[in-house]
């Protein structure tokens, strides 16, 4: 095949013995194979009150990517979810903005959108006769979008709560005392995307798992995603032709009608190292697809 021309002798070597190095493919609880969708987290910005300060720095808004990061640690500690880096919003939101090829262009499945709405301190001592207690507190509010990047359209949307506080005693003048504790702000931001994290992820895997057909060489499909998200030869996927988009004249919005399996692959073996790069080779086993139009055409999960 053409693609294969072009990798190294060893490599191709390597895929035509079918000698692979292992990757742990993500299963449920019951057992069956679940392939991972693919997030990424477009922005995470600091909408408080502290923001608004003219000292505070918007470009690197520390609270912001600190919070995107304790999102984004939740969703891979999961094992559902590929994390795409997205670092450029604005590209993101010029891509959604096109049509029928923005998952493509964005690398991703759904994108995430937050922001930081509330951060408070406070410290709250209370004097006795033989003893004090101060107690330092900490509380966060985070609001969140899931967009679902093929049809553009925000599928959650939530407002998630949290908290944290640590307390120094002392009596008769002995204890401990300390200055304010600076984990409780990610304590509480932690606690606030915990309440939405559950939300987030069911509203991902509620939606069908697809891939799309990248290209044809020489009777073989090529189709986005590999090992990583848990795709692996002599796997079987349905191909989906799409339904007829119309929209809505109330509300402006397009939707599609469902589609129709119109044939099956089965995989031949996946290339590639990193969720970006990967790819797998398909050959197509049942019905028939237009060779000169793959772009229209979607791989998704047997029933």
């Amino acid at each position: 095949m053409k693609l294969l021309k072009t990798l190294p002798l060893s490599l191709v070597i390597f895929l035509l013995l079918g000698i692979t190095h292992s990757k742990i493919q993500a299963q449920s609880t019951d057992g069956k194979k679940v392939l991972k969708r693919k997030v990424a987290i477009g922005r995470f910005t600091n909408v408080t009150k502290q923001s608004q300060s003219i000292f505070y720095d918007q470009e690197a808004d520390q609270l912001g990517k600190q919070a995107a990061d304790i999102l984004a640690t939740k969703l891979v500690a999961s094992e559902k979810f590929i994390l795409i880096e997205r670092q450029d919003y604005d590209k993101i939101v010029s891509e959604l903005e096109k049509s029928n090829t923005m998952t493509q262009n964005i690398g991703a499945d759904f994108l995430i959108i937050g922001s930081v709405t509330e951060l408070g301190r406070k410290t709250i001592g209370n004097q006795k006769v033989f003893s004090s207690s101060v107690k330092q507190a900490v509380e966060a509010g985070v609001s969140m979008r899931l967009v679902d990047v093929t049809t553009g359209l925000i599928i959650y949307s939530g407002e998630g709560k949290g908290s944290a506080e640590v307390q120094d005693k002392r009596v008769m003048g002995f204890g401990e005392t300390a200055d304010f504790d600076a984990t409780l702000t990610d304590k509480a931001i932690g606690a606030a995307i915990n309440q939405l994290v559950e939300n987030i992820i069911n509203s991902c895997m509620d939606k069908p798992w697809q891939a799309y057909i990248l290209a044809e060489d020489e009777g073989s499909l090529i189709i986005s995603g590999g090992e990583t998200q848990g795709i692996a030869a002599g796997d079987v996927y349905g191909v989906l032709s799409p339904g007829k988009k119309v929209k809505n004249p109330q509300t402006g919005i397009t939707i599609e009608l469902p589609g129709k399996v119109v044939g099956k692959i089965t995989i031949d073996m996946t290339i590639g190292d990193t969720p970006q790069n990967e790819v797998s080779m398909a050959t197509l086993t049942e019905g028939e697809v237009d060779m000169e139009n793959l772009s229209k055409y979607r791989i998704v999960e047997n029933k």
